[in-house]
């Protein structure tokens, strides 16, 4: 039985859509117990709606709530009765076998990298989300964790990143590229230039070179490696740019009687394609590194997105992630 802590309080939904996921994830995964943490009233309100398995489901009362503005630090350090440092420690003592959370993303890593604390020899500790792409589904590695990335930990995030891809997505030997502005190997700013080497040379890893941000959506590798900061802009640009593409792509349609009914006829292809184009069903961001299991979701995710992330959780612990990262990083 795979334990799962999730965060009640965590997201612009919650707790009602992380509820109805924690239940849909019940109802489809046998090996699995969820503990929900947050304001005790409010999560059981929500559950009473619901047909579940009572036995492998239990509140864990918190009595307070880091938001989105507060300091990370800060509210790791004052809000001890948190769901989410509750959850960390949940994890951190041995209780529960993940931690999910779709809250503050800073008080996450924060509280991940000082409670349950990073693995011996890793640097830092990247958060890696699915990327959908023409080709599937890449890593992007690291999308908001160390905005201030050494050569050395883009290397140990090449490693991470590929032991995720292998054991999660069945690629014996992904691709790695590093995230660059040319393809030559002489392009780049000054942590690229000297990590590019550093990845040629690294064993156990199929680096293949740069990769420039016009063929990412190609999915022309499948691990990318940059620093946070060039990683979380390129994932809130994609974000963006596809919000933007859909709207625009409906205005279209709706502006003219052909386009209405040009629209209709494409409307069921157009909807398999997007959905087809999301990460909705494959989960949310692990932190890799860590001693333990912890996932971010996104801020605004709902019930699809939660059952989504559970089974990744599952999927996480039963392929051991964790240790076979900790035995990669202790051989080096």
């Amino acid at each position: 039985m795979v334990r799962i802590a999730l965060d009640g309080m965590g997201g612009d939904n919650a707790p009602v859509e992380i509820v109805k996921g924690a239940v849909d994830a019940l109802n489809k995964y046998e090996n699995v117990s969820i503990v929900i943490l947050g304001d005790e009233h409010a999560i059981a309100e929500e559950l009473a709606l619901h047909d579940y398995d009572k036995s492998r489901i239990r509140i864990h009362p918190t009595t307070e709530v880091i938001e989105m503005a507060e300091h990370p630090v800060n509210a790791i350090r004052s809000k001890k009765d948190s769901s989410i440092v509750q959850g960390l420690y949940l994890v951190k003592n041995g209780e529960c076998d993940a931690f999910l959370s779709g809250g503050s993303t800073g008080a996450i890593l924060v509280g991940g990298q000082t409670i349950v604390g990073r693995v011996k020899g890793v640097e830092r500790s990247p958060l890696v989300p699915m990327f959908p792409t023409l080709n599937g589904f890449s890593l992007l590695i690291d999308c908001g964790a160390n905005v201030d990335s050494k050569p050395s930990q883009l290397v140990q995030y090449a490693k991470m990143g590929t032991i995720y891809k292998r054991e999660m997505m069945g690629v014996e030997n992904p691709t790695v590229g590093i995230v660059n502005i040319g393809a030559e190997e002489e392009k780049g700013n000054a942590l690229v230039k000297e990590t590019f080497p550093l990845l040629k040379e690294c064993k156990g890893i199929n680096f293949v070179g740069s990769v420039e941000a016009r063929d990412i959506p190609e999915g022309v590798v499948d691990v990318m490696v940059c620093d946070a900061f060039v990683g979380n802009v390129i994932l809130k640009l994609y974000e963006g740019t596809a919000s933007a593409l859909v709207k625009a792509m409906k205005k279209g349609m709706m502006s003219s009687l052909r386009g209405k009914i040009g629209g209709a006829l494409v409307k069921p292809s157009m909807k398999k394609t997007i959905v087809a184009y999301t990460a909705a069903d494959q989960g949310g961001a692990p932190m890799l590194g860590l001693k333990g299991l912890v996932v971010k979701m996104h801020g605004n995710s709902k019930a699809i997105e939660c059952s989504a992330a559970i089974r990744q959780c599952i999927r996480l612990h039963e392929a051991d992630i964790v240790g076979k990262i900790r035995d990669s990083i202790a051989t080096e």
